[in-house]
């Protein structure tokens, strides 16, 4: 088999000259390529660090003094997203803390919740 095969670009379809293994005509075309491929995936967790910076920003927001108890509803009406969150944490008591990297809530009765910052930070 020669060393120079032509083929052409899985990108733009261009003749290729070059290894055997080659694929793409540059490395314009070889991202391209692969971003297109990746697109579905890039997109949901470009929306998904989207919504966790979004919640920090919320909290960090409502919760100047790092210790703060407000309505649910606030959070909700400054477009808080309480299915989005990077950790959980479980107290001796049994009470589910919520986190947005450090920023994080617990929610109480009567629509209350306790806002918090991580100790460590």
């Amino acid at each position: 088999m020669p060393l120079n095969v032509e083929k052409t670009c899985a990108e733009c379809g261009k003749f290729i000259l070059g290894r055997i293994d080659k694929k793409f005509c540059s490395d314009q075309c070889r991202a391209t390529f692969n971003n297109r491929l990746n697109k579905d995936a890039t997109r949901y967790v470009t929306h998904t660090n989207f919504t966790l910076r979004r919640n920090r920003r919320i909290l960090i927001e409502l919760n100047p003094r790092g210790k703060s108890r407000i309505r649910r509803d606030k959070l909700v009406e400054k477009g808080f997203d309480f299915s989005h969150f990077t950790s959980m944490y479980i107290s001796k008591e049994g009470a589910r803390y919520f986190y947005c990297y450090e920023q994080g809530y617990l929610p109480l009765a009567k629509n209350a919740v306790l806002l918090v910052v991580k100790k460590e930070f």
